[in-house]
């Protein structure tokens, strides 16, 4: 951590579910941050309580314990200094892509001149300006991703959360949309922290990684990735690369026999 103040901290964070009248602690002791700018990937097991972290530091999930602070103000609830993107794509299917990106600040009473301008810039940023008018049924799976992370980029988030975002894209068009985020990452400086289950793409995207373990989900491990900000795609080829790659495997496996 820089001696400046984190843009997201996590601290202290617990989570106890009643289940069938018996108490089932799903994460305990969460403490993680994120400075201003970086991207940051969640990784660990089925099981292990990633998506429920997010969801409560999202402000969708109520924590046991603990406490989000997003530029030091805690976080209560949903708000607009966090955005999300979920797996599924959950775009309004009767609305075009510029208005599916737009729909939220209409709901902020946002003046439509800006929000034509900001609109028209995302759909730059995304690749996305000649498919404006088209419906979410014409456009491929990682078109629709693309809209679904304007529509959060489009309201200015002081931080992207992400759960599994590229989970349910093939292989080649899952690649082809880490590359995207990437580029739009360096573009934007948006604070990012994403939830997956894929090292490869953990390592590939991130500047941290919080390695999970369960039972209950707690931080098992965080790791720097020693790798240059700008990254193809080869760089996955690359010795340091699948050396990190060896180190969160150890530990995933090692979470596994435990």
């Amino acid at each position: 951590m820089t001696n400046a103040t984190p843009k997201l901290r996590v601290t202290d964070i617990s989570k106890i579910f009643q289940v069938d009248g018996e108490s089932r602690t799903t994460l305990n002791n969460i403490d993680l941050y994120l400075d201003s700018g970086e991207m940051v990937c969640l990784v660990g097991a089925s099981g292990c309580g990633k998506s429920t972290l997010l969801n409560i530091i999202a402000g969708l999930i109520t924590p046991t314990a603990g406490a989000i602070f997003v530029d030091d103000q805690p976080v209560r609830g949903p708000g607009s200094d966090r955005g999300m993107v979920f797996q599924s794509y959950t775009l309004y299917p009767w609305l075009t892509v510029a208005q599916n990106i737009a729909f939220g600040l209409g709901l902020r009473k946002v003046p439509k001149p800006v929000r034509r301008e900001r609109v028209a810039y995302f759909l730059q940023v995304v690749g996305l300006t000649d498919f404006a008018k088209a419906y979410p049924s014409q456009l491929s799976g990682g078109m629709k991703q693309r809209v679904a992370i304007a529509r959060a980029l489009v309201n200015e988030p002081e931080v992207l959360l992400m759960d599994e975002p590229f989970g349910a894209l093939d292989a080649q068009t899952r690649e082809q949309m880490q590359l995207f985020l990437r580029h739009l990452w360096e573009q934007t400086g948006t604070t990012v922290l994403m939830v997956t289950h894929d090292v490869e793409e953990a390592i590939y995207l991130s500047q941290r990684i919080y390695v999970l373990g369960r039972a209950p989900g707690h931080i098992r491990q965080e790791l720097t990735v020693p790798l240059p900000l700008t990254r193809d795609l080869e760089i996955k080829l690359a010795p340091e690369f699948i050396d990190i790659k060896r180190q969160v495997l150890h530990l995933l496996r090692d979470e596994a026999s435990a």
